[in-house]
């Protein structure tokens, strides 16, 4: 079989959705291991925001009562995180909730990572990208909060006011959940999949295109 040299990853992603950060952390891990296993195959992967829920006002809502009513109970809360906290140990992925407050408005998080798109090396985009996850699950930080936005940028060297990228649409499916992972625009996954299946699909692309949906998770 004669494989591609490059395969194009796409990943649909919301930044308050816990299951995309396990998600990139499986994905991470699965280009590690493909780089050991097609050593000549270059990976270029495009992350696109997605905004899940865009009617949460500026200012966020209080994180647990959100949770609260979107579940229905302090039961049905706890035993969905205590499902994200075991996947997130498993994947690597930190989560405190202890530190999360505020669900905010993500809205100008994603205006950020756009300029940072038109900015930034894909290693420094990535950096930033990690960088509000990993401030929203372990920091506790608001993503709505412009003050906080505008240190982020400044440390990931991001200008706010400079050019940005144009989002594409969000594609059907990814617009009903997210992570959703698309291989060379032909093979598609959604949900947090484990790093082995991400694997298995992308060596599957390298050499033919194969139509595939799954089930995503919802935040």
């Amino acid at each position: 079989m004669t494989q591609a040299a490059t395969l194009s990853v796409e990943v649909w992603f919301d930044l308050v959705c816990p299951w995309c950060w396990i998600g990139k952390h499986h994905l991470d891990q699965a280009v590690q291991c493909l780089r050991r296993t097609d050593p000549g195959l270059q990976v270029q992967t495009t992350w696109h925001s997605v905004q899940l829920i865009a009617q949460v006002p500026p200012q966020g809502l209080p994180f647990d009562a959100f949770y609260e009513q979107r579940l229905g109970s302090r039961e049905a809360v706890l035993a969905r995180r205590a499902q994200v906290q075991d996947a997130a140990r498993r994947a690597g992925a930190p989560i405190d909730y202890t530190r999360i407050t505020v669900f905010p408005n993500t809205a100008d998080a994603h205006r950020l990572l756009a300029a940072g798109r038109a900015q930034l090396a894909a290693d420094a985009f990535d950096a930033l990208l990690a960088r509000l996850f990993e401030g929203y699950f372990t920091r506790g930080e608001n993503l709505g909060d412009a003050d906080v936005l505008a240190a982020i940028a400044a440390e990931q060297g991001v200008d706010p006011a400079g050019p940005f990228a144009q989002e594409e649409p969000a594609m059907e499916a990814a617009a009903q959940g997210v992570p959703f992972f698309v291989f060379n625009r032909a093979y598609a996954l959604s949900g947090a999949q484990p790093a082995d299946v991400l694997w298995s699909a992308m060596r599957r692309v390298i050499g033919r295109g194969i139509a595939l949906s799954g089930q995503g998770n919802r935040i």
